[in-house]
């Protein structure tokens, strides 16, 4: 079974103004994603999401124009051969770095998708895991930047849904920060875990004065603080309090997430299967993470592709902590290119689609009539 086809397709969705969520990076305008389809010569397709790295039309280039014709005639099932010819190539010297590990990403998922679907089995079954509960808490592009009341509302109606843990946007100032996150501690109580992320928007001394209260507020994490390549502020900022220093979506490969092993400061490691390399790179951080008694907590991306990945990767390792259910109010990538992924439960929990592959169906007719939208998607 031969790679005969490599195919990516960027596509965007405008928001309208009641989908629109202020962070840290800024407010959301519009929704980017990349996807990849990849045929073989025996007529089998599999899908799979690469991340739009704020740039989708550039991604689906990179894949289009290089990274198909590497891997086009290759064993479809030499996951780990394909891998390694496009870092090879790609990444090891010469490359694209980042942007080549989020184009090999989605042909990555795209060849277990494939793979899966050419035994019958769903993804978790062939990555040696089983049908289990994974908990998740309420993520994605929601519970931004608000009015304390209104944030504590929005998260009494994710609980009141089943979600035993939310995560709320910071990296404003810190002190309407600690306003907001007292706020919904207030409302949900104590039984509820509350994760925090300042989508790399906080300083050092951000970091210093609001870590007691986070600490006090029993915070979960606070995720991505500083951008992933200022190692020597996460290890000051993990020297503030007991709140755990979380991140790893934009770390790319294993090779990136041995530093912050080797560094320490970040416990809370958290790869994106469309950023960092796909399930095959997913599948050593993890065994590397479980080496250290760490677990993984990865971040999700925009599409069902990577939702249902995320959920049979969570079902396949030893170390699997949270599921980021996506809570966005509108977010077309997860309700109409993609049947859903998966639905938490009453108790907070999901469980990975029982379908032969990842256990998604694509809508193509959505692909064709929502292609990409230049500009940046937050303002």
């Amino acid at each position: 079974m031969k790679i005969s086809e490599v195919k990516a397709y960027p596509l965007s969705f405008r928001v309208s103004d009641a989908g629109q969520v202020r962070l840290g990076i800024g407010r959301t305008v519009k929704r980017d994603t990349v996807v990849v389809k990849v045929r073989s010569d025996d007529g089998l397709i599999g899908w799979g999401e690469a991340h739009h790295g704020r740039a989708p039309g550039a991604v689906a280039n990179l894949v289009n124009t290089t990274l198909s014709h590497l891997v086009t005639g290759m064993d479809a099932t030499d996951i780990v051969g394909v891998w390694d010819r496009v870092y090879r190539m790609q990444l090891a010297s010469h490359g694209m770095g980042a942007a080549a590990a989020i184009g090999l990403s989605g042909i990555d998922m795209a060849l277990w998708d494939l793979r899966a679907k050419a035994v019958g089995w769903p993804l978790y079954r062939l990555l040696g895991g089983r049908s289990k509960a994974v908990t998740a808490y309420a993520g994605g592009i929601s519970l931004g930047f608000q009015p304390p009341a209104e944030l504590a509302n929005e998260a009494l109606g994710l609980v009141e849904r089943g979600y035993r843990a939310l995560k709320l946007r910071v990296g404003d100032s810190w002190r309407a920060d600690v306003e907001r996150v007292r706020a919904v501690r207030e409302a949900v109580g104590d039984a509820v875990e509350l994760l925090v992320d300042a989508n790399t928007n906080y300083t050092v001394e951000d970091v210093r004065h609001a870590m007691p209260a986070y600490d006090e507020l029993r915070v979960g994490w606070l995720e991505e603080p500083f951008p992933p390549h200022d190692a020597r502020s996460y290890r000051t900022a993990a020297t503030y309090g007991r709140t755990p220093l979380a991140a790893g979506e934009n770390h790319y490969t294993r090779f990136e997430f041995q530093r912050l092993l080797e560094d320490g400061a970040v416990t809370i490691l958290q790869p994106d299967l469309s950023k960092t390399g796909g399930i095959t790179e997913g599948l050593r951080i993890a065994a590397m993470a479980s080496a250290s008694k760490l677990r993984i907590n990865p971040h999700t991306s925009a599409t069902g592709l990577n939702m249902a990945a995320t959920l049979h990767f969570l079902a396949s390792i030893d170390n699997g902590g949270y599921y980021e259910a996506d809570a966005s109010v509108e977010n077309l990538f997860r309700d109409q290119l993609t049947t859903r992924a998966g639905e938490v439960d009453r108790n907070g929990q999901v469980r990975p689609p029982e379908g032969p592959g990842l256990g998604v169906e694509i809508d193509e007719a959505f692909i064709a009539s929502h292609p990409v939208i230049d500009g940046p998607g937050y303002v």
